[in-house]
């Protein structure tokens, strides 16, 4: 009965979900190929990053203690802290962890506790498209976020960044997060052969270039103010991240900053950058291949390493692992 009443409550809470719920369950006899699976599993790596991040950033515990169950009995995140934050960016940092912990419960709590009766095909198609797996272990310790940001300046800072000292530092950090995703659905789109998959993608990547375009909106405001106390403005932060993120991925030019050369701007004609794109104004996309590169700090898919010190999970991401 307990079970009975949280899923309830979940559906209750989920915008439109007896809508999403039914396009997605309409033929009990509808299917999703094992490419369209592992494609769909993969991202889970960088939502767990997000939702614990944002998580203890804003309250100072992750989801061992607002949704034990969504964890899948993984490791808890190394060094992850609540951070020094405004009232303004905390309120937006618990949204962003709130809208994760609901992402996580339709998209793997529901899979794996609806009724399995036969006569009931609610949610069915979810259930058959992704099972998902337990929380890869995260390193989400300051010393990880600076020697990433280290590793984007090419010398070290000093002092050591610290994401959770103060609102900017979090802000840059947390442009490292939903870009790399955003980047990822959108690789992924045009590979996925079935509707149920694709419909699932759209609506995970509308939220999550909602939350980069917040991230760098809030950046952009700022992007000539220096960040204390390394006399650095928060645009040069940004465009040595994405840069950094070009070179790890070893595919050219996926990233931009906030400011950029006029000629890359949109129509070639503005430096602020506030949204990132190509030539035509649309998302870069990449592969869970150049994901990895990046998440991982070394540039190769197949050596684990920054914030995931065991490597992520999946089928994608055990095949490198495995290969190496």
């Amino acid at each position: 009965m307990a079970m009975c009443i949280l899923v309830f409550m979940i559906l209750l809470n989920l915008p439109n979900s007896h809508s999403f719920s039914d396009e997605l369950c309409i033929d009990k006899s509808a299917t999703v190929p094992q490419s369209d699976v592992d494609l769909l599993e993969f991202p889970l790596n960088l939502e767990y990053f997000e939702a614990e991040f944002f998580l203890h950033g804003a309250l100072g515990y992750g989801l061992d203690m607002v949704a034990p169950n969504l964890t899948g009995g993984g490791p808890p995140p190394m060094g992850a802290k609540r951070a020094i934050l405004d009232p303004f960016t905390r309120d937006i940092v618990l949204q962003f962890a709130l809208q994760e912990i609901s992402y996580r419960e339709s998209y793997i709590f529901l899979a794996h506790f609806v009724h399995q009766s036969d006569d009931n095909v609610y949610c069915r198609a979810i259930k058959r498209t992704v099972k998902g797996f337990p929380r890869p272990l995260l390193d989400l310790s300051a010393k990880s976020f600076a020697k990433t940001v280290d590793k984007a300046f090419g010398v070290p800072l000093n002092p050591p960044f610290d994401p959770y000292s103060s609102s900017m530092n979090y802000l840059i950090a947390s442009y490292l997060i939903p870009y790399v995703g955003l980047t990822g659905y959108v690789g992924a789109n045009h590979k996925l052969k079935s509707a149920i998959s694709r419909r699932l993608v759209a609506g995970l990547l509308g939220v999550e270039s909602g939350q980069d375009a917040v991230i760098r909106a809030l950046l952009y405001e700022k992007a000539m103010q220096k960040v204390h106390p390394y006399g650095i403005t928060v645009a040069e932060f940004t465009n040595r991240i994405s840069s950094l993120r070009n070179k790890l991925g070893h595919t050219g030019l996926k990233d931009e900053g906030l400011i950029v050369p006029r000629f890359k701007g949109a129509e070639g004609k503005i430096r602020g950058n506030v949204l990132a794109g190509d030539q035509d104004s649309l998302s870069y996309a990449r592969t869970p291949e150049e994901i990895l590169r990046i998440v991982y700090g070394g540039g190769d898919e197949r050596v684990p390493g920054g914030f995931y010190p065991k490597g992520a999970d999946g089928r994608i991401a055990r095949s490198y692992l495995q290969s190496a």
